[in-house]
């Protein structure tokens, strides 16, 4: 064929696609991690005052809390997969564009029951900015900066946290608490525009493409998490029959995924998957070290309310030092894990809260509010390093058609750990000290539960720090084996196998 171009003049080149910058990219994905965060920490503050304007008692008003975390247990995981199959960049953008639009509804609510809606919708919302948020580092960010991105989003989630009450208390205060809603509306149509702008969107592979949505599968795993969800949040601290019912449920609705998923061709979660010891230790510590992080929250305002006397601000005061210090670190902690390795953080982070926990369990309360905050800020250090540490090591090297379904199993461990530490170590806290009443205990009942609280955490930690060595020597062992196989049968050196071969 001819060419049209005349003799004599260059064909014209096509200008290459200009990508956008770096750092356009990561303040988008900063803002799909704060937003969900801030959602969590800001609706608790206004608590009291949704009460009175509904003149609904507190374990009414509480569903404000409850239907959103349990809106993104339930579906973290679901989404992650369809964003791997539909696409991440659209469901991302979905995601946002729910979670913005029920933020606005939240703000508008005129009862109690709309508003719970309209919070389980923004947990929808929330679920697909969480589990693909971090699917993204993968496609957006170089191999190596991958610790530094992830330390990045620890930050900004932890920012969110802190933020939550200060800023909900002032607006609450001056505006309202229809406030603390409409604040975040004009932030999310920011993150919903730089998304739309700056993130990649590449089709989804041709493998993954050709596979069928889980539906069955992801329904099942819905039922039981919230059904999970619930035996841990309704009743608190205790344990009746209703949440014995839940977890019985629970059981048997997992019992019934892994059925459906072992016959399935297409299934949600392929149980092979848990035989990667990175992935399977880092999902265990996850859910171990957030159960214990829960722990800071629970009992620390009673420890210093009750134990050391302080008044409500300085109470206020010092829980903050966990989420600032977290938020300090997030960032260095990532840059540590590029520099250092993850694998190596990882057990530092463990050991820094090991420590930090046991510090505070041996503390007399004759050392006083320093005696409590700096182990306290040793424990938050730790778990900033080990957050960005162990979600680099999972995600650094999974397939890009299973990245939103790992993420969301990552945000999931999280999220089940914080509310299982919110309910067991609450309850360990309450048999400490020795009482159901923990608001007029003595302060020696209350040290006495604190004590006995951060002795359990401690060992907690420490179980899943024996699991991630114990699952790394077992790889390592595997792949020395597998390398020996491979030399022989080439009759040569093999080349060297890293922790991932053969793949996952």
């Amino acid at each position: 064929m001819r060419s049209a171009t005349p003799p004599g003049i260059e064909p014209r080149q096509t200008p290459p696609a200009r990508r956008p910058s770096p750092a356009w990219v990561l303040t988008a994905l900063s803002l799909s991690m704060l937003l969900p965060s801030l959602a969590t920490s800001i609706a608790n503050v206004g608590l009291p005052s949704m009460a009175v304007a509904f003149d609904a008692a507190f374990n009414e008003v509480q569903w404000v809390v409850i239907a959103y975390l349990l809106a993104i247990t339930t579906l973290i995981v679901g989404v992650g997969r369809l964003g791997d199959l539909a696409g991440r960049r659209r469901l991302l953008l979905t995601g946002i564009a729910v979670f913005t639009l029920a933020t606005l509804l939240c703000a508008l609510a005129p009862n109690l029951p709309l508003l719970v809606a309209a919070r389980a919708l923004q947990g929808a919302g929330a679920a697909c900015m969480m589990a693909l948020t971090m699917a993204f580092v993968g496609e957006t960010v170089p191999t190596d900066r991958t610790g530094s991105v992830m330390g990045l989003l620890g930050t900004m989630s932890a920012v969110g946290t802190a933020l939550g009450p200060s800023l909900g208390g002032v607006l609450i205060a001056v505006f309202g608490w229809r406030a603390i809603f409409l604040v975040g509306v004009p932030l999310g149509l920011l993150a919903l525009a730089l998304a739309l702008r700056v993130l990649p969107g590449p089709a989804p592979a041709a493998g993954s493409a050709r596979r069928r949505f889980d539906t069955v599968g992801t329904a099942l795993l819905a039922i039981t998490l919230g059904a999970y969800a619930l035996a841990m949040t309704i009743e608190g601290n205790s344990f009746g029959l209703l949440a014995i019912g839940l977890l019985v449920a629970s059981g048997a609705g997992l019992a019934l995924f892994v059925i459906t998923e072992r016959r399935v061709s297409s299934p949600l979660l392929t149980l092979s998957m848990f035989r990667d010891p990175v992935l399977a230790g880092g999902l265990t510590t996850s859910a171990l070290v957030s159960a214990v992080m829960m722990a800071t929250l629970v009992v620390g305002p009673f420890h210093l309310a009750l134990a050391l006397g302080l008044d409500p601000a300085f109470v206020g005061l010092a829980m903050s030092a966990g989420p600032a210090v977290s938020a300090l670190t997030g960032v260095p902690a990532g840059r540590a894990t590029d520099r250092l390795g993850a694998e190596t953080m990882v057990v530092v982070g463990l050991c820094g809260i090991i420590g930090g926990t046991v510090v505070l369990a041996l503390m007399p309360t004759a050392a006083g509010v320093i005696g409590y905050v700096l182990p306290l800020v040793a424990v938050t250090a730790g778990y900033a390093l080990f957050q960005a540490a162990n979600n680099t090591a999972v995600m650094k090297d999974v397939s890009p058609t299973r990245r939103g379904l790992v993420s969301g199993m990552l945000n999931l461990s999280r999220n089940l750990g914080l509310m299982t530490g919110a309910s067991v170590m609450g309850a360990v806290f309450a048999f400490a000290a020795g009482t159901s009443e923990v608001t007029t205990a003595a302060s020696a009942e209350v040290a006495r539960g604190t004590r006995w609280t951060f002795l359990v955490a401690a060992l907690l930690v420490t179980f899943g720090l024996a699991v991630v060595l114990r699952l790394r020597l077992r790889s390592r062992a595997t792949t020395a084996v597998v390398r020996r196989i491979f030399r022989r049968a080439r009759g040569s050196t093999a080349p060297r196998a890293s922790r991932w071969w053969p793949g996952r």
